[in-house]
């Protein structure tokens, strides 16, 4: 198990940050931890990163506890703050060298940080200054440093904020790419990018997790009746196809087509109807709510 969090507080004067906060993430998955501002994320990542100790809990990574074995926790983990802290003054590779130096890669720090430059893209930028960057190249600098020292645990808090359209789909599969051999946790708002990055989602709210399950499960469980969407070859009456046992309710999408609400699925019970009524069945689609719409029902709450 790479990181285990089991009942974690955090609480700052009156308000409680993080409220009995418990989940593991195992080797090799990509979990996104999702939330409104302040439902308590980029605490929670604090802690696991050793950055502030919680009021009461306990964190492992990767076996490691937080409090008796801080240096090794922060050893294993690669992490990339919210605002990307970088020393513009630096040239892209002596920061990484800067970088290399705090972890101590010795004779290792020259060809590690080739593979860095390599690994995020940054083959045509390592020369020039950071702070004559891009935002997308800064975001790439900030990837490679959390890299330079070969975490098994990679945490991200909002690693794509602030990018462009074609930045962020060079950053999703930059991040998907890495994925495939270590183990990441981002913190993000964008839905897409969850179903497009994770396997999995974490949705915290007032400081207490709400769902926890994969993105695939998380539409069935949460979408609480099904949506099937048909087109015939005709135009139907409403009052004839409500003639279909179990539709909660019926909206016409256009001149042919419905979508269906139902507490089960009925889509064999539509065609027996097309097949009674002589009507075919151009399309039928069964759909499932999407991780945007997921996330503002339990967090609306």
């Amino acid at each position: 198990m790479s990181i285990s969090v089991k009942n974690i507080s955090k609480i700052y004067g009156r308000q409680k940050a993080l409220d009995n906060i418990s989940f593991e993430v195992s080797s090799g998955e990509i979990v996104g931890l999702l939330g409104p501002n302040g439902a308590g994320k980029s605490t929670m990542m604090k802690i696991i990163t050793c950055f502030i100790p919680p009021s009461s809990g306990d964190v492992f990574v990767n076996d490691f506890d937080i409090y008796e074995q801080a240096i090794e926790v922060r050893k294993c983990i690669g992490y990339l703050p919210e605002n990307n802290p970088l020393y513009l003054e630096m040239y892209v590779r002596e920061y990484l060298g800067f970088i290399a130096g705090i972890h101590k890669l010795g004779k290792n720090t020259s060809s590690q940080i080739d593979k860095m430059i390599e690994m995020t893209g940054l083959e045509l930028e390592y020369k020039k200054k950071i702070g004559a960057l891009s935002k997308g190249y800064r975001q790439r600098v900030g990837l490679a440093q959390a890299l330079i020292h070969d975490p098994d645990v990679l945490i991200l808090d909002e690693p794509t904020s602030g990018l462009d359209p074609n930045q962020l789909l060079e950053i999703r599969s930059l991040i998907k790419n890495i994925g495939k051999d270590k183990t990441i946790m981002l913190s993000t708002h964008i839905m897409q990018e969850v179903e497009a990055i994770c396997d999995r989602a974490i949705i915290i709210n007032n400081g207490k997790i709400v769902a926890d399950d994969s993105t695939k499960n998380l539409s069935k469980i949460h979408s609480g009746k099904e949506i099937i969407s048909v087109e015939f070859d005709t135009d139907i009456p409403e009052n004839k196809l409500k003639e279909i046992n179990g539709i909660s309710s019926l909206k016409k999408a256009n001149k042919n087509s419905w979508i269906i609400e139902t507490e089960k699925d009925i889509r064999s019970d539509i065609f027996e109807f097309a097949v009674k009524n002589n009507l075919k069945v151009l399309s039928m689609n069964k759909e499932t709510k999407s991780i945007e719409e997921i996330f503002q029902q339990l967090t609306r709450k």
